[in-house]
């Protein structure tokens, strides 16, 4: 029975299968021929441990198996005639968890303990044919648990592996196909904006040499072209991008907060708290934050400063950058591409954003990142 692979939480159901065992145990050995006085204190304080201890079976299987064994010699010695169903159990779940060699290296322990307490503490040939024939019993039981728990450990390595395959197969398909439109980008666009560009920048060379006003079109249709010449360079490294190289995380936000400050925004940052224990994850959101409100920053408001505080707290990372922009609070932001992207990441994260006008003037970009949990 895989309780843990249901709906029922596997805490629960490791609990329901140790109780029920434990009663089972319980009402077999006092419903059959049992000793009285401290000997039957012993056995029933055995039988109930032997299930009980089931509880902890995922994870101390070989904890369990030891126990269960030590109990099952116990009740037996103590004249309590039960098969050790506990211990049945606690060989499935040692096998499932892949410790073959010292399940039956405990198994035959086991045997050869009973049977030398069958010997030590019942008298008479008849009973020690009776206790034989008992453990023949009590072997092909071990070997059908043993089977058993090989048998879900192997379904369970086959069922991986195809998960595995499914995702590898996924993965390499997704690559397939950005690298394809990266190359599709690549022929239709990047010639046709190249053109583009160089026509409008030989255009305004050849009027100024001349004396001539350049229209201020023509030097909106230059600057267009360069401008979408370097986005399209940084869509098709972000494309073409296999995870090879590292990606950006807290430790960069720096370098990309002095990018911005050559551009010729006041920029400044502000760090709180340890950076050490952030998850990558988390740290890498928290870049593509920064990255995307400065750049809204530098293209779409009329902004002189800019300010970056990032505070790492024990439950949570939180990220502001504000601006002072001329956005006021009567103003509603579009929601572009940028500002749904950032959505999305802290969204997958399990976080909160907040991207509206300042009551003071300007823009502010607020974030707030569980840092438990994630990886």
């Amino acid at each position: 029975m895989d309780i843990g692979r249901s709906r029922v939480p596997a805490g629960i159901g490791d609990w329901a299968v140790a109780v029920a065992v434990a009663a089972l145990l319980l009402t077999t050995g006092l419903s059959g021929e049992h000793p009285d006085g401290n000997r039957e204190m012993l056995g029933i304080a055995l039988l109930a441990a032997g299930g009980l201890v089931l509880a902890l079976r995922r994870r101390a299987p070989l904890l369990v198996l030891a126990v269960t064994g030590l109990c099952a010699v116990g009740h037996q010695a103590a004249g309590f005639e039960v098969l050790a169903v506990s211990y049945l159990v606690a060989v499935y779940g040692a096998v499932r968890a892949g410790h073959r060699v010292l399940t039956v290296a405990a198994s035959a322990t086991l045997l050869v303990a009973i049977q030398l307490s069958a010997l030590v503490f019942h008298d008479g040939a008849v009973r020690a044919a009776v206790e034989e024939a008992r453990n023949v019993l009590e072997l092909a039981w071990l070997i059908a648990a043993f089977a058993a728990g090989e048998a879900v450990r192997q379904a369970e390595r086959r069922a991986d592996e195809a998960e595995r395959t499914r995702e590898e197969t996924a993965r390499r398909r997704a690559d397939e196909e950005r690298l394809r439109i990266a190359r599709e980008l690549h022929d239709s666009l990047t010639h046709q904006i190249s053109v583009i560009k160089v026509q409008a920048e030989a255009a305004v060379h050849v009027a100024r040499r001349r004396g001539e006003p350049v229209p201020e079109s023509l030097l909106a249709i230059r600057e267009a072209g360069q401008e979408a010449t370097r986005e399209l360079r940084a869509t098709l490294e972000a494309l073409r991008d296999d995870d090879r190289t590292p990606p950006c995380g807290l430790d960069d936000v720096p370098e990309l907060v002095k990018r911005f400050q050559m551009t010729g925004l006041d920029t400044t940052l502000t760090f709180d708290g340890p950076r050490e224990d952030v998850p990558a994850a988390v740290g890498r959101t928290a870049y593509r934050i920064v990255q995307e409100a400065l750049t809204n920053i530098a293209r779409h408001s009329a902004a002189a400063t800019a300010s970056v505080r990032i505070d790492s707290r024990p439950d949570a990372l939180a990220i502001r950058v504000d601006d002072d922009g001329d956005a006021t609070p009567d103003d509603s932001p579009t929601p572009g591409l940028g500002l749904l992207g950032m959505r999305e990441r802290v969204t997958a994260l399990g976080g909160r954003l907040r991207a509206e006008p300042r009551r003071e003037g300007g823009f502010t970009v607020q974030a707030e990142l569980p840092v438990k949990g994630a990886s």
